[in-house]
């Protein structure tokens, strides 16, 4: 398994396989692929990766910047958010959505990233460093599953915004 840089030519296999991904789970809104294309049309999908297996794209992880209170200090680094993370249903359990986003933490803290942040099952990002803090909050999601990693220096404080892919699609 390879994990690349996304190309032009993996848009429509990464929108089947997070529809895919997100088909049937509980938690899901519905608009996941339709944020990943929004992120991507508005120039905000900092780091988007796949993982490919056979020449066939099997995994998809995306990153985009958030906005943390008045907004982090320069000296804190650019802050990100982490997801959608989708792997295709058949391949699912196998290690591929943490090799994504295993890669995509270590690119962030290549490019001098101060940390990032994911909303999800703290018993799945714990094994990434990820943990809660009360001084970062995202409204309307209950504490334990928004969750952050300082990859650099301090983490910052306040309330997180994401794109606007995030609230408009």
């Amino acid at each position: 398994m390879q994990i690349r840089n996304e190309t032009a030519t993996d848009k429509a296999a990464i929108r089947r396989i997070t529809e895919a991904a997100f088909a049937g789970a509980g938690h899901a809104s519905g608009t996941e692929s339709a944020i990943v294309d929004a992120l991507r049309e508005a120039g905000t999908l900092t780091l988007s990766l796949v993982a490919e297996d056979g020449g066939e794209v099997v995994g998809h992880v995306a990153f985009s910047p958030v906005a943390i209170g008045e907004g982090a200090p320069e000296s804190l680094g650019g802050w990100f958010g982490l997801g959608p993370v989708s792997v295709r249903p058949d391949r699912q359990r196998k290690g591929i959505g943490a090799a994504l986003i295993r890669e995509g933490l270590s690119r962030l803290r290549g490019q001098g990233a101060g940390g990032c942040v994911v909303m999800g099952d703290p018993d799945y990002y714990l094994r990434f460093g990820f943990g809660h803090d009360p001084d970062l909050r995202f409204e309307g999601v209950p504490p334990e599953y928004f969750m952050r990693l300082v990859l650099k220096g301090r983490g910052p404080a306040g309330a997180v915004t994401y794109q606007p892919a995030f609230y408009e699609t």
